[in-house]
């Protein structure tokens, strides 16, 4: 993970003294190379090594709002949220994807994270994409 593609709001996994926990991007520090994380108790800071992204998969598409589409190809699954599409080769393989919004189209040939999605999200839409 870099730390210069992490934005507030993106979610992510950390390390809490052995426990993994989900939360919430609230600031980075490029001068410490930390990221300060809401987990849902407390915001604190947490150096890179100990923030993991969250692998996309459908259950995470359903957290982020996303509905599955009825699809009239065989070409893969689609998700919308309002026009915003992502398109998988199956719903439990995203090990590739492509994600458009009106006349943006992009394709992916790897795993996108939560909170890659999350940026692509904004770039395209100029709307954040929360859980």
């Amino acid at each position: 993970m870099k730390l210069h593609e992490l934005k507030p709001g993106d979610w992510v996994v950390v390390n809490d003294d052995g426990v993994s926990r989900e939360g919430s991007v609230v600031r980075v520090s490029n001068e410490e190379r930390e990221v300060c994380v809401d987990n849902g108790i407390q915001e604190f800071w947490y150096p890179l090594d100990q923030v993991q992204p969250i692998p996309l998969n459908e259950a995470q598409l359903m957290r982020l709002g996303f509905e599955k589409m009825d699809n009239n190809t065989t070409d893969g699954v689609k998700y919308g949220k309002g026009p915003f599409r992502v398109l998988v080769p199956a719903a439990d393989n995203f090990s590739r994807s492509e994600v458009w919004y009106r006349e943006d189209r992009r394709h992916f040939d790897r795993p996108l994270t939560v909170s890659e999605l999350q940026n692509i999200h904004l770039q395209m839409t100029k709307v954040p994409l929360v859980h």
